[in-house]
């Protein structure tokens, strides 16, 4: 069975910093792209990062550049995303994703597996 778990999120107040995990386990993932998403109350589903298969190529929206910092470990399967400076906007449910391909994908019908979320809270 195929899964992505992500870990890391939490309460924290605004300017501090938080590290999201994304494990995978049931099958490599080391050949796709991935991605972060996030919900945040009463809005849509938007993507926050994206990374390609060999890490070698980041997107990162404007709202969160210079802040947020995606990588990938492939000889774990695992993902992350270090997020510095938060603030109280940033607060949503994060999803972890991966893409059905190797490239860098900022859509996500590009991406056919998703975590359950982890709850991020910036307070001010």
């Amino acid at each position: 069975q195929v899964q992505l778990v992500e870990s890391g999120g939490g309460l924290v107040q605004a300017g501090g910093s938080l590290r999201l995990s994304c494990a995978a386990s049931g099958r490599t993932f080391s050949g796709y792209g991935r991605g972060w998403f996030r919900q945040g109350p009463g809005k849509e589903r938007e993507i926050v990062s994206a990374i390609n298969w060999n890490g070698g190529s980041t997107y990162y929206a404007d709202s969160v550049k210079g802040r947020f910092t995606i990588t990938r470990d492939n000889a774990k399967n695992t993902m992350y995303l270090r997020m510095n400076s938060l603030k109280p906007e940033d607060t949503a449910v994060y999803y972890c994703a991966a893409a059905r391909t190797m490239g860098l994908y900022y859509g996500a019908y590009n991406y056919n597996h998703w975590g359950q979320g982890t709850q991020v809270t910036v307070s001010s």
